[in-house]
């Protein structure tokens, strides 16, 4: 099982009070609520092995060297974050660090790559793994790694950690008419604002889908542009000529790289804490309570 961290804790943050909070009156509903859903996939789900991956760079320069809009958007205007920074609320930057402090103290593996975003670690460690794999994000870019061969599914948060839809081929055909294997192609079709990749003009989710079954990829849709025999209207074909020099750099922006250099961690799931000492200080001075203790009696089980 493969946690996508900031996903998970900015929904925590999101979807739990914020009267939940330290004995000194600090908001801790991220660090609950992520330890709180943490405790109920385990008990739901039962995984062997259990890796947090992290944000290392949330915005790589190797991804905005190829498109400079790539999250603009989601830039901070300004101090106390500095150039370059992700805006994130007031509230919830001081515990992204507890959040980590816990989740070592408790032994639960928290990986992260210098110059890679947690898709491209989530990517890494599927594209390794010899068994099934549960990705538990709520990034719909994480689609592409579904593969129903390989027995790659993605639990996606549709209310709260509640309820999570179970993302496999046969959904996203229905949902979005492509499986996994094309998402990423779709998605560098339709793009995406809240990523700040403006797709090709003219072409949504819709459309996309429906020229990538007719011709199959990417580039069958790229080389039917080319073909006067296909048939592609010419607005469409106009349009993806017009889009070129974006369809040739996006789709390494967009596709998670599957081969990011790891620090090599033990994601066996704990049955204990790591460091107990540690972890009842953090308890007490964070007010973690039934939360901390959901999350141990569950992996003690």
């Amino acid at each position: 099982m493969l946690l996508d961290t900031a996903s998970l804790y900015f929904r925590a943050y999101f979807g739990v009070p914020d009267s939940l909070r330290s004995p000194d009156g600090i908001p801790v509903n991220a660090v609950r609520g992520l330890l709180d859903f943490t405790a109920r996939l385990v008990a739901d789900h039962s995984p062997d092995h259990l890796v947090a991956c992290t944000d290392a760079d949330w915005r790589p320069q190797w991804r905005v060297d190829l498109i400079p809009s790539y999250k603009t958007h989601r830039l901070a205007p300004s101090p106390p974050a500095g150039p370059g920074e992700e805006e994130v609320p007031d509230t919830l930057g001081p515990q992204i660090p507890v959040i980590g402090q816990v989740l070592d103290a408790v032994g639960i593996a928290r990986v992260g790559a210098p110059g890679y975003e947690a898709d491209d670690v989530i990517g890494t460690l599927t594209a390794r793994a010899r068994g099934p794999v549960d990705v538990v994000t709520g990034d719909r870019d994480l689609f592409q790694l579904v593969d129903d061969a390989r027995q790659v599914r993605v639990l996606y948060p549709v209310k709260g950690m509640g309820t999570l839809q179970s993302t496999d081929d046969a959904l996203l055909r229905e949902k979005y008419g492509v499986d996994g294997s094309r998402y990423a192609d779709m998605a560098v079709l339709r793009g995406d604002p809240s990523d700040g990749l403006p797709g090709v003009a003219g072409i949504g989710e819709k459309t996309a889908a429906k020229l990538l079954a007719a011709y199959g990829s990417l580039d069958g849709v790229l080389a039917a542009a080319e073909d006067p025999s296909s048939g592609l209207t010419p607005t469409q074909r106009r349009r993806l000529r017009e889009g070129a020099g974006y369809l040739a750099v996006a789709p390494r922006v967009v596709r998670v790289a599957d081969d990011v250099p790891l620090p090599d961690v033990d994601p066996v799931l704990p049955r204990g804490p790591r460091d107990p000492m540690t972890l009842e200080e953090l308890s007490d001075r964070w007010g973690l309570g039934g939360s901390l203790q959901r999350l141990l009696a569950v992996l003690a089980g």
